[in-house]
C-alpha cells in the first residue's frame, strides 16, 4: 500500500510539472503568433498552479504591454519583483511601460536598477538614453547610448538614438555619421533624418 501511495504521489507531481510547463510553453508560442490574449490566459493558468514563479508575471505582462495595457502590465512586473528582487529583466520591462506612459523619471530609476543588477543589460542603457532624452537631457542621452554600443557594438538602434540626440544639441555631423550606421546595420532611419543628413539609401 505504501508503495501505491509513493507512485501516486509522484504521477501528481509530474503531472503537475508537465501542466505547468505546458501552459507557459503554449503562452510564449500564442504570443509569438500575436495572439496576446490567448497568451494572456494561459500565464494565468501557469500562474494559478505555481503563483511563486516570476517568470510566468513578467512573461504575462509583456503580453499585456502589447495590448497597451500598461498599467496591467507594471502590476505584473511588481508582483515579479516581489518574488525576485533581482530580477534585471523585470526592472527593464516594467521601466519600458513606464516610459510609454511618461513616467520617464520613474522609468529610469528602473532602468539604473536593472543596470545595477546586469552592467553588461546593454537595452536598459539604451532605453535609458532614451527616458532622459524624452526629458531633453541629450547629453546625458548620449552617455548612456554610448554605453550600450561600447557593450553592443551593433546595436542599430542605439546609433539611431544617439544620432538624434547629437542632431538636437547642434551635432550635425556626429548625428549623420550615427544614422549611417545604423542604416548600415540594417535600421529603418526616419525618412526626415536621412533627408537632414543627405544620406543616398
Amino acid at each position: 500500500m505504501k508503495n501505491i501511495f509513493l507512485v501516486l504521489i509522484f504521477s501528481t507531481s509530474y503531472s503537475f510539472a508537465q501542466t505547468f510547463d505546458n501552459y507557459l510553453e503554449q503562452g510564449h508560442s500564442k504570443h509569438d503568433l500575436k495572439d496576446y490574449y490567448g497568451a494572456i490566459v494561459d500565464y494565468t493558468k501557469a500562474i494559478e498552479l505555481n503563483p511563486n514563479y516570476a517568470e510566468a508575471y513578467n512573461n504575462r505582462a509583456i503580453s499585456k504591454r502589447d495590448l497597451k495595457d500598461y498599467y496591467g502590465a507594471i502590476a505584473d512586473y511588481t508582483k515579479a519583483l516581489e518574488l525576485n528582487p533581482n530580477y534585471a529583466k523585470a526592472y527593464y520591462n516594467r521601466g519600458i511601460s513606464k516610459s510609454l506612459l511618461g513616467e520617464q523619471y520613474d522609468a529610469i530609476t528602473d532602468f539604473t536598477r536593472a543596470i545595477e543588477l546586469n552592467s553588461n543589460f546593454a537595452e536598459a542603457y539604451d532605453t535609458r538614453g532614451f527616458s532622459k532624452a524624452m526629458l531633453k537631457d541629450y547629453s546625458n542621452a548620449i552617455t548612456d547610448y554610448t554605453k550600450a554600443i561600447a557593450i553592443n557594438p551593433k546595436y542599430a538602434i542605439a546609433y539611431n538614438n544617439r544620432g538624434v540626440s547629437k542632431y538636437y544639441l547642434g551635432d550635425e555631423t556626429g548625428a549623420c555619421n550615427d544614422a549611417r550606421i545604423a542604416l548600415k546595420l540594417g535600421y529603418s532611419v526616419h525618412p526626415d533624418f536621412i533627408s537632414a543628413c543627405n544620406i543616398e539609401n
